[in-house]
Formats: C-alpha cells, sequence, structure tokens
C-alpha cells in the first residue's frame, strides 16, 4: 500500500513532536483542542495574507500547520482516536485551505489583480477536489494515498512562498498541481475498479 510524504513526515517527525505530545498529555489538553487550535491559526494567517502581511502569516502557518500532526499523535497517545475527531480534523483542515485562498482573493481583488482571483480560485478548488477524491474513494472501498500534491507538500511551499514573498508563483503551480494530483486519482482509481472487476 502506498502512502502519501504527509504520512511519511507524520511517522519521521514523530520523535520530535513527541515530547509536545507527552507535555500537552500531562496538560490533560484534548487533541479536538488542538485541531480546532490549528484552524484558528490558519484563519489569522488568511487575514494577515488579506491586508498584505504575508511574512506574518507565513510565520503563523509554520506554527499552526505542525498541529495538524500533534492533534493525531495526541489522540493515539492518550488514547483518544474517535471517528469524530478524525472526522473534525480533516473537515478543519479543509476550512483552514478555503480560509487561506479566501485571503488571496480578499487581497488579489484589493490590488485589482483579475490572474490572482482566478488563479487562487483554481488552486482552492484543486486542493478541495484532493481531498474529495481520495474520501470519496476510500468510502466506495478503494485505496488512494497516492498524489503528487498533497496537503503537506501545498502547505509547505505556500508557507516558504509567503515567508520569501514569491506566493504568486507558488499558486499558480497550486492551481495547476492540484488538478493533475486529482485527476491522478482518478485514473488510480480507474485502474483499480478495472483490475477487481465490481
Amino acid at each position: 500500500m502506498r502512502t502519501t510524504l504527509t504520512e511519511r513526515v507524520k511517522i519521521y517527525s514523530y520523535p520530535l513532536i513527541f515530547p509536545v505530545v507527552k507535555s500537552l498529555s500531562r496538560l490533560k489538553v484534548h487533541p479536538n483542542v488542538i485541531s480546532i487550535l490549528g484552524a484558528l491559526g490558519f484563519l489569522v494567517a488568511a487575514f494577515l495574507v488579506g491586508i498584505g502581511k504575508f511574512l506574518s502569516a507565513g510565520i503563523i502557518i509554520a506554527i499552526a500547520g505542525p498541529l495538524d500532526a500533534i492533534d493525531g499523535a495526541l489522540a493515539r497517545y492518550t488514547g483518544k482516536v474517535t471517528r469524530f475527531g478524525a472526522f473534525l480534523d480533516s473537515t478543519l483542515d479543509r476550512y483552514a485551505e478555503i480560509f487561506l485562498f479566501l485571503g488571496f482573493t480578499y487581497y488579489f481583488l484589493k490590488i485589482e489583480n483579475e490572474w490572482g482571483v482566478i488563479l487562487s480560485f483554481l488552486a482552492i478548488t484543486g486542493s478541495l477536489m484532493v481531498s474529495y477524491t481520495r474520501a470519496r474513494a476510500e468510502g466506495a472501498g478503494f485505496e488512494c494515498k497516492i498524489g503528487l500534491f498533497t496537503r503537506f507538500e501545498r502547505l509547505f511551499l505556500l508557507t516558504i512562498s509567503l515567508l520569501f514573498n514569491f506566493y504568486f508563483y507558488i499558486i499558480v503551480v497550486l492551481a495547476i498541481l492540484t488538478h493533475f494530483t486529482a485527476l491522478q486519482r482518478i485514473f488510480y482509481v480507474y485502474n483499480q475498479y478495472t483490475k477487481r472487476g465490481d
């Protein structure tokens, strides 16, 4: 079974986040609280993007992004893994990206950059379709953990681009390669379907 880069990063980074997880466990912090804090961090970052404070937005995402790994690790460590927790985490991840690209859309509208608005729309729809294709495939009984531009790659590049102020070029890349990734997953599931014959 193939795994995404996101999952491999979570595995290899676990020794780094384990002390944080252990401390949060001692403080009796619920994993869902971490998920919510992560989404709120992206909401703040989106506001900063909207007003053109890109460096600050990049710093906030660099802090909020790892919370996506910490909440799951905390749930497993404390024995609080639940289906609702997984659902909440996944849903908030989608909202986090929507917040962020809403910030970009507002900024591009403000500076009257029509291409920026269009590319932001394509990037967020592509990002959502990457997530949807996996969720729908797994709901239908197919394995779908492949893809060129999963959430980790998207957020990593966006964070770097905000920190070093070349965000527009990364949005162009995301507008194209997120849709490519969704198509990649569609064909991957289709190949499984044809092999299974159902």
